[in-house]
């Protein structure tokens, strides 16, 4: 496993038996883990064949490395024109290419759904209730994420009474939600719709990496922001730690939807 930051990388290895956990430099997990370079890429892929490794699962947050030109091995140093351009090209381009990269040296990569199904939730509304002005706020949340998608910006937004408060870009889902708290005056109505923050993958996305991930902390901070609820695209986000995010929804009234795809 290459594991990143965040609650993801420890549930995954929890459902993993024996395995080997990886992790960029610098961007260490809250988890034993082996630190490796981006630099010396290609030695370390041919670590993980030479242990017997066959399969590579990627779970947690990982921000753009910096690159240290003097500290590429020759086989890497190869990559570099490669890899710069897809960093230059956006967030999935970056992926796709090392998806790619690990695949051409004899690895298969698998999604965090193919091991934790039960952390990627179907169609349906686990707590709480949506009203009409709710419904059509995520479907105008959906459509601008649908939108947005090519240009590679981020996977959530908040919406309230049809206007959009917050996309996700660089800084993520908190800055994001803590953007969309500090402007929550600019509702039309103050007493009308409150709002919903929604997450779904990219349009096109290889969803073997990256999936949007909410979490108990997503519904607090969705909470603060004085939101109605948080909606996602079933089948394409992680949520995780389930319980206790339906309690803290609960707790704030909030719904948690997982919406149809084509809602």
């Amino acid at each position: 496993m290459i594991a990143g930051q965040g609650r993801l990388a420890p549930a995954v290895v929890a459902a993993l038996e024996d395995p080997q956990v990886h992790a960029l430099e610098g961007f260490a997990p809250d988890i034993p883990a082996t630190p490796f370079r981006l630099e010396r890429l290609v030695p370390f892929l041919d670590h993980l064949l030479d242990s017997g490794v066959t399969r590579v699962v990627f779970a947690g947050a990982v921000r753009r490395p910096r690159l240290d030109p003097e500290a590429f091995d020759p086989r890497t140093a190869q990559l570099v024109p490669r890899i710069l351009a897809a960093m230059q090209s956006g967030d999935d381009t970056a992926l796709r290419t090392v998806l790619d990269i690990f695949e051409e040296s004899g690895l298969s990569v698998c999604s965090v759904s193919e091991i934790l199904p039960d952390l990627v939730p179907g169609e349906g509304i686990l707590t709480g209730t949506t009203s009409e002005a709710d419904r059509r706020d995520a479907a105008r949340a959906a459509a601008i994420l649908r939108a947005t998608g090519p240009l590679d910006l981020g996977q959530g937004t908040v919406v309230a009474q049809g206007l959009c408060l917050a996309l996700e870009t660089l800084p993520g889902t908190a800055a994001m939600l803590d953007f969309a708290a500090r402007h929550a005056n600019l509702r039309p109505n103050p007493e009308g719709a409150r709002g919903v923050f929604y997450k779904a993958p990219k349009p096109g996305q290889d969803r073997r990496i990256d999936l949007p991930t909410l979490g108990p902390d997503s519904v607090t901070q969705a909470a603060a922001a004085g939101l109605a609820g948080i909606a996602w695209e079933a089948g394409g986000v992680i949520l995780l730690d389930r319980d206790e995010a339906v309690a803290r929804a609960d707790a704030a009234g909030l719904f948690l939807w997982s919406m149809p795809p084509d809602a």
